[in-house]
């Protein structure tokens, strides 16, 4: 499914250029143009998907495929072993600024706590 008025869409059309990191039949992968941290690469779905509130069952299988793309890419990019962070934004209040399912995979550097969540206690 294409949404005409959707960035992401345009990028797996082709008629927005991109960075492309990885490409199969149904996931694109580019490195983000304002990058947060020193490895900061979009992993996305080219099946239009308003965010992971509209994911269905029959898209659980896509969901698994790109986390299996960040695993491959986040060892391509070097940063399996330091440390990455994979995070999906849903809602306005989230910050997800694209209307159109996709993950953030972030590495290569220390990264700062996210709204004072962190790991250090356990």
């Amino acid at each position: 499914m294409f949404k005409e008025d959707c960035l992401f869409c345009k990028i797996v059309a082709g008629t927005i250029p991109c960075n492309k990191v990885y490409e199969d039949e149904q996931i694109l992968a580019f490195h983000d143009i304002a990058p947060a941290a020193p490895v900061h690469v979009l992993i996305i779905p080219k099946k239009h998907i308003d965010s992971m509130n509209e994911v269905t069952a029959e898209d659980l299988p896509l969901i698994s495929d790109i986390h299996r793309v960040a695993i491959e890419l986040a060892k391509q990019l070097g940063v399996a072993e330091s440390g990455y962070r994979l995070i999906n934004n849903c809602g306005p209040d989230s910050g997800q600024a694209v209307q159109h399912l996709h993950y953030h995979l972030l590495g290569g550097g220390k990264l700062g706590a996210l709204t004072g969540i962190s790991d250090s206690h356990t």
